[in-house]
């Protein structure tokens, strides 16, 4: 793949339109990033499950403020790998790897966008609505890739459907962000019928399936297989994963310190092992000198915790230099992460195995995943059965409380279906349960 085709300004659904980018304060990359913060999609995310349930007392990531993270870690990511290409001498137009860190802020900014309520119960709950559910009453009056969209619904194809998708009322190319920014947030470059050969998730409804045919011709990503039709990821995907893999898994060991999921001395303990006593002499030094000062606890745990970040930070843009050949031509394919040796390698496993243990099966976790189930699994429960049966007055009245966007009335059950999902997918947390308890009468 070549630099000087993967870093593009154009715009989807602008195509025709001239780029002008000449003494203006904003990069096209920048207004990308401006385009998503400003965004009520991106607001709602503040009331949007990360891992634990929304704060009370106690403040805890949403999806929101852990995108923010993601965002400022992806742009520091970046920039050591624009350091790096500078030196390439097989980029012409050495002026737009400034601009590096402005397309991976904005597709780290927008890389959780398509996630429904309750976190990935909520990807799970619309998937086992249509396959085990009433959903499954539309079966035979979609196609097999169309079926395979909804009894796998992803967060990641769904983001890219809610950047680019032309909703009713909206203008052509949805956000309109530029090509690069798009194809930086496109995690799996292929569709739902990739799971067919073994692939876990993927990249693009058969809704979007122009769109990103059209993003990776643009670009020129690799194409490695027709049937289904697989690409190699854009470089910079793998510095937006890092960075939401460094933030995630940090973070969540810091806010089950708050909670009081985990105690003190795990908390340090599990920070600390990514520190060797010899290599690191000079951060434990600091460390002490830190700790002399700063007595609160959780101001200690935020030093590790940065500490931490800003030294994967540094070994995973190293991850990536040493296999950059491999990278752009499409021939990697695993995350940075897993590219860690030595103590980062080891210390993150540990991280890993613990949070499963005992933070994303801690019984507050649990419940709020049951919650989601039940409040999404209704509603589209709701909406389903008012498509299927659209003439009853009771389905006219469901339908009516649709905003004009998600209008339902394509002639296809599969278009249908989606506007649905849709709309629930878009909801926050709180939303969807007041929805749910004014359908069901609860309210009142």
């Amino acid at each position: 793949m070549n630099w000087d085709k993967l870093l593009s300004a154009k715009r989807l659904g602008l195509e025709n339109r001239e780029i002008k980018n000449t003494d203006e304060i904003r990069s096209q990359f920048q207004r990308d990033y401006d385009r998503i913060i400003f965004s009520s999609p991106f607001r709602r995310l503040q009331n949007k499950t990360q891992v634990f349930p929304l704060p009370g007392s106690v403040f805890v990531h949403n999806r929101l403020t852990h995108s923010l993270e993601v965002a400022s870690v992806g742009r520091s990511l970046a920039n050591i790998v624009a350091q790096f290409l500078q030196k390439e001498g097989e980029i012409k137009n050495k002026e737009i790897l400034n601009e590096l860190g402005s397309i991976v802020s904005a597709a780290c900014l927008a890389h959780d966008m398509g996630n429904p309520p309750f976190g990935h119960a909520g990807e799970e709950a619309i998937s086992k609505y249509f396959s085990e559910g009433n959903g499954n009453k539309i079966k035979n009056v979609v196609t097999e890739e169309e079926w395979n969209d909804l009894t796998n619904f992803e967060g990641n194809a769904n983001a890219l459907r809610l950047l680019t998708h032309r909703f009713n009322g909206r203008r052509r190319g949805g956000f309109a962000l530029t090509y690069s920014t798009l194809a930086t947030m496109i995690k799996y470059p292929y569709g739902s019928d990739a799971m067919q050969k073994g692939k876990k998730k993927f990249g693009y409804f058969q809704s979007e399936k122009e769109t990103f045919l059209k993003i990776a011709n643009e670009l020129g990503l690799k194409k490695l297989s027709d049937k289904p039709e697989c690409f190699a990821r854009h470089p910079l995907v793998f510095i937006v994963e890092a960075a939401d893999d460094i933030c995630y898994e940090i973070m969540d060991i810091e806010d089950a310190h708050k909670l009081k999921i985990l105690d003190t001395p795990i908390t340090f303990e599990l920070l600390l092992n990514f520190f060797d006593p010899v290599a690191d002499k000079a951060f434990f030094e600091t460390k002490d000198i830190v700790f002399e000062e700063v007595t609160d606890l959780n101001e200690q745990v935020a030093y590790l915790r940065a500490s931490v970040i800003g030294k994967l930070i540094k070994e995973t843009a190293q991850v990536f230099i040493s296999n950059y050949d491999k990278i752009l031509s499409g021939e990697y394919n695993q995350s940075l992460i897993k590219g860690l040796t030595g103590k980062s390698e080891e210390a993150f496993g540990v991280c890993k195995k613990l949070a499963i243990r005992q933070i994303y099966n801690h019984r507050s976790v649990v419940k709020i995943e049951l919650t989601g189930f039940n409040v999404l699994g209704t509603l589209l429960d709701e909406f389903i059965t008012a498509i299927l049966s659209p003439d009853s007055d009771y389905s006219q009245k469901i339908l009516s409380i649709l905003p004009s966007q998600f209008s339902v009335e394509e002639h296809s059950f599969y278009k249908k279906a989606m506007s649905v999902v849709d709309f629930i997918s878009g909801m926050t947390d709180l939303y969807a349960v007041d929805l749910y308890k004014d359908i069901k009468g609860i309210n009142l």
